[in-house]
């Protein structure tokens, strides 16, 4: 096999689908600005993820929020994509969405064909969430809500989470790390677990 960049192998796997797999489901990773998706996708993506990253510069100062946001550098400006093989015939694609107002009007195409979304939350912005869940909902996706943990010192039990969010009682909501596998595979099961319910 080609030993080259080129090649079809990449550090986290095979870049091509099984011929076996017939079928495939799309999933939708939302949630406000700098709130972990990308880190999420990365964590899950059994390749490597596709991301459109670029460096934030003076021009975005008086455009992106940056308050309770440490250490951000670079900003998802399209999409995020990953992909993980959950069994012999069936492969699910992970889309990131981009968190910024100004890129919303990627959605719609992000959003035809998704079961749903895996809508991430940090809880020390919460009210950054609003307008995400009203986009969610706005495209009739169902959706789960993961309270990513793993850099905030803010911290709320599930009800406090679901009060502050005006959450429908069978919205699940679960917390994770998004630097974690074992974390995000399980917010990401949370979700499954959810839709599957719904198409009952």
């Amino acid at each position: 096999m080609d030993s080259n960049p080129s090649s079809a192998e990449t550090a986290q796997g095979s870049i091509y689908v099984s011929s076996a797999v017939t079928n495939a489901a799309k999933i939708l990773v939302v949630g406000h600005f700098a709130v972990g998706k990308t880190t999420l996708i990365g964590s899950l993506s059994e390749i490597t993820p596709l991301r459109t990253e670029e460096k934030m510069t003076q021009a975005s100062v008086h455009v992106d929020d940056l308050r309770g946001v440490t250490g951000k550098t670079t900003t998802t400006v399209a999409l995020d994509f990953g992909r993980l093989t959950l069994s012999e015939d069936l492969v699910l694609y992970l889309f990131g969405t981009p968190g910024q107002q100004r890129f919303m009007q990627l959605w719609e195409d992000m959003a035809r064909g998704a079961l749903g979304a895996l809508l991430l939350v940090d809880p020390a912005r919460l009210e950054e969430t609003f307008p995400v869940i009203d986009l969610v909902e706005g495209y009739g996706l169902e959706y789960a809500i993961a309270v990513n943990t793993f850099d905030s010192s803010a911290t709320y039990s599930e009800a406090e989470v679901r009060e502050a969010l005006d959450l429908l009682p069978d919205t699940p909501v679960v917390y994770c790390d998004a630097r974690d596998q074992r974390s995000s595979a399980e917010a990401l099961i949370a979700l499954v677990r959810h839709l599957l319910e719904r198409a009952a």
